[in-house]
């Protein structure tokens, strides 16, 4: 296998037994395997009971799901089973056709499933909006929660959410005192079995919340002697099998369709989410193939035919499940296969166990997944994201008139809000010390072309005028109507100049360079472009570096509000370097263009104080953008720079009480994880270092600049680097490209050193709730190198620990598909 090249193999790399490829069961698939079937086991009773299908058929599903999409399916760790996101579906075509007609659409799903993974359509259903999805959970949730909140109440459901609301008031006059206790034991323990604190929550925590709730109200009921409801599994060989659908061909359409999109949506995003829990969790040697959706959709249509033709409930990915079995530490399909066997073992050995459970515990359990189906989170990446209304109209819809065609209106919803935000272009005008200022914010489409031809008009024919694109997309017609406008006013006498959101020109691209556009760092590559001067004594200056800052009126919101104390505009403020200039420049545009994206979450910051990840120590070349290349935002590094990276160890001669202030506040006040000391390449001090000559026994005097007096503190580096005592550093496994590099790399292995003197990160490391790393950032080929496992984490590092391996460029679309 060549390195680097991803395998598409169903198992985890792992050592072949002696004696050929034997079969074999690794233990952590085998307890990982026996905490899914706890949690499985009394889910299973409550969906079917929620749906109103026979019981025998949630404990069908479940082991059809781990034994049958367990082994055919692409996701290795993901469980399926009977989930609460087809229970409103099923349960309502159970009341429309009946239980066995229901068993054949199953199967019709099913096929349907594996017709869509044949075309290989999986990954299209990843593009329908999260908003969308999220409604639809939710309000799925909203639906199960009213209907089983009745059987709570001890009463029993009815058709739809709407009538389940109505006669809430008629079920709370008429309360069943056993069934209401039984519930409300259920429910307190679900809520606090994993908030017990201490040695105690860490041990009791082994068992599953589901389970423990449901036995403990079992318990109860029996030790109290209430009669209730209880779970009543017939014999199996009375269990009903599907028939031959009947109704009207419409209807028995709709519900496979149903079904299918349905059952597939929550499968794959489902098997996405378990491939960002894998690529979280820490398992050294272990690794676990990424999801192949078209497989898995295949898999999950085989499970379906299976399940409807033995009498089984709908069989979809559980995220729930799914959860567990990557938290308990499963490793292959074989925890997935290994619970729907003991699913089934539980199904023909433990009836008499079962039956003794009420039917409000399960209701109970239901109604509290349920309501966690309207998941807070979510919500909030909704609205950050301006999508609430397409999420509160696919909830509200779902409840309503039912789950596809409540997608169905969030779909027509989500279509028009983009379209209302693709023509939404706002397009002002203003004269400022003799120049006109044309300013189109959002997408220029033919939409846009007659405002904005009727405003570029407005320019009188011998004027300067400055335009302002800031928008992410021009098509055809907007790109000919400003270039034929410029070409006319330019022949009429007046100047034209087209500029980006960030007040750079935008200059026609040299002969031979292609015409590519990264647009974030457009401003950048054209910071030092230099307008030709206009011949007219009278001309104003150029504009090229200056972008339209904020009104003197203030900055104004969508919704016409104004922000007090706004920058000055650009051209206003009195600046004569260039420096000068791009600092006013870049200040109005962030009050202008990001302030207001950011505004909220440095509000929050604000109020609740910063709570950063980590301390990331690193240089003070300007060529280091540390959230850039960390991708971080506001809150999330405490950022050290200085010249050279340099940690000063404790008590050392000169040394500098800043960084060991920093470093000290960040470990014992802001309690950070992780420290990381991060050197690049062409670092200037390890050249300075390089030039000083090796130490000699008798003390050097001391250096008269403060620079030369702070490089002092790399002089272990140099030493280090010099000493035969310690292997030379590697970087992904090569020699390093020249005695620069090399130095750069062994001063990050010496700085962490430095680091673990000091007595607040030795605290840190002793009571294990600080990890250090080392980081190299290679600034030409833009690529950053980790220290090897071992090296940042505690002991000093050994002699053959000092190697860098690359960080592989994972794609973010690859990951979220």
């Amino acid at each position: 296998m060549t390195a680097g090249v991803p395998t598409h193999t169903d198992r985890p790399t792992r050592p072949t037994p002696p004696g050929g490829r034997g079969f074999r069961i690794a233990g952590a698939d085998l307890s990982a395997s026996i905490s899914v079937f706890l949690i499985a086991l009394p889910l299973s009773l409550g969906i079917a009971l929620a749906t109103g299908a026979p019981l025998q058929a949630g404990l069908v599903a479940a082991a059809v799901g781990g034994l049958v999409v367990g082994r055919l399916g692409g996701a290795p760790l993901q469980v399926s089973g009977p989930a609460a996101g087809l229970t409103v579906v099923t349960a309502d075509v159970i009341q429309r056709y009946g239980w066995r007609t229901t068993c054949a659409i199953t199967i019709c799903a099913g096929l349907a499933q594996l017709g869509l993974a044949a075309l290989r359509v999986a990954r299209s259903a990843l593009a329908v909006s999260p908003a969308i999805v999220h409604g639809m959970l939710a309000g799925i949730g909203v639906t199960i929660a009213l209907a089983q909140l009745h059987i709570v109440l001890g009463g029993s459901p009815q058709s739809s959410a709407v009538a389940n609301v109505r006669g809430l008031p008629t079920q709370l006059a008429h309360l069943h005192p056993g069934a209401l206790s039984v519930s409300a034991v259920t429910v307190a323990v679900l809520l606090l079995w994993p908030r017990v604190p201490g040695r105690t929550g860490r041990t009791v925590r082994k068992i599953p919340a589901a389970l423990a709730a449901v036995t403990l109200s079992t318990t109860a009921a029996a030790l109290v002697g209430l009669r209730l409801e209880r779970v009543d599994l017939p014999s199996w060989s009375s269990h009903a099998l599907p028939e031959l659908p009947e109704g009207p061909a419409l209807g028995l359409l709709a519900a496979v369709l149903t079904i299918t999109l349905v059952g597939s949506v929550e499968s794959l995003l489902s098997a996405v989410a378990v491939d960002k829990l894998v690529a979280a969790r820490k398992t050294p040697g272990i690794r676990i193939p990424r999801a192949r959706l078209d497989r898995e959709l295949a898999g999950q249509g085989a499970g379906n035919v299976v399940s409807g033709a033995l009498g089984g409930l709908p069989v979809t990915g559980v995220a729930v499940r799914s959860a567990a079995n990557v938290a308990a530490g499963g490793v292959s399909r074989d925890s997935t296969m290994l619970h729907g066997l003991w699913v089934a073992v539980a199904a023909l050995l433990l009836v008499p166990v079962l039956d003794l459970i009420p039917l409000a515990a399960l209701a109970a359990l239901v109604m509290v997944v349920g309501v966690q189906m309207v998941n807070i989170t979510h919500l909030r990446s909704v609205r950050r994201n301006r999508e609430l209304l397409v999420y509160a109209v696919t909830l509200t819809s779902v409840v309503i008139v039912g789950v596809l065609e409540g997608v169905v209106i969030g779909i027509a919803v989500a279509v028009a809000v983009s379209l209302h935000r693709l023509t939404r272009t706002r397009i002002t005008m203003e004269e400022r010390n003799g120049v006109h200022r044309v300013c189109a914010r959002g997408q220029l489409t033919f939409l846009a072309v007659p405002r904005l031809s009727r405003t570029l008009h407005q320019v009188p024919p011998d004027a300067r005028c400055v335009v302002e694109l800031d928008g992410s997309f021009m098509d055809h017609a907007a790109y000919e109507a400003l270039h034929d406008w410029r070409s006319a006013h330019v022949a009429q006498g007046g100047t034209a100049e087209f500029t980006g959101r960030a007040g750079g020109g935008i200059p026609e691209p040299p002969a031979g360079e292609p015409r590519v556009r990264c647009r974030p760092w457009a401003p950048w590559r054209n910071q030092h472009h230099v307008a030709p001067a206009d011949p007219r004594p009278d001309a104003a200056p150029a504009v090229s570096l200056s972008p339209r800052g904020a009104s003197p009126e203030g900055d104004r919101t969508e919704d016409g509000r104004s922000h007090a104390a706004p920058l000055p505009d650009s051209d206003s403020v009195s600046v004569r370097s260039p420096g000068g200039r791009q600092l006013v420049s870049g200040l109005s545009f962030f009050q202008r263009n990001t302030a207001p994206l950011v505004r909220g979450e440095l509000a929050r910051l604000a109020r609740e104080g910063q709570r950063p990840s980590q301390l990331f120590l690193t240089c003070a070349d300007s060529r280091l953008v540390t959230s850039m290349i960390t991708s971080s935002g506001p809150g999330d590094l405490f950022t050290v720079r200085n010249v050279g990276n340099l940690v000063p160890p404790p008590g050392a001669d000169g040394a500098d009480d800043s960084v060991a202030a920093a470093i000290e506040y960040a470990v014992d006040v802001l309690r950070v994880e992780s420290i990381t000391v991060c050197g690049h390449s062409g670092c200037g001090a390890m050249l300075a270092l390089l030039d000083t000559p090796e130490q000699n026994p008798v003390p050097a005097p001391v250096p008269p600049t403060p620079l030369a007096r702070w490089l002092r503190h790399g002089q272990p580096s140099l030493a280090r680097m010099r000493s035969r005592q310690h292997a030379g550093a590697r970087i992904s496994g090569r020699l390093p490209a020249d005695v620069v590099e090399q130095l750069c790399l062994t001063n990050v292995v010496q700085q962490l050193e430095h680091l673990r003197a000091h007595d607040a990160v030795a605290r840190g490391l002793a009571e294990g709730r600080l990890e250090l790393h080392g980081m190299y950032f290679h600034v030409g080929e833009a690529q950053a190198y980790l220290l090897a496992d071992g090296v940042g984490t505690g002991a000093v590092a050994a002699p053959d620990e000092e190697d860098f391996n690359r960080v592989a460029p994972t794609a973010w679309e690859e990951s979220r598909a």
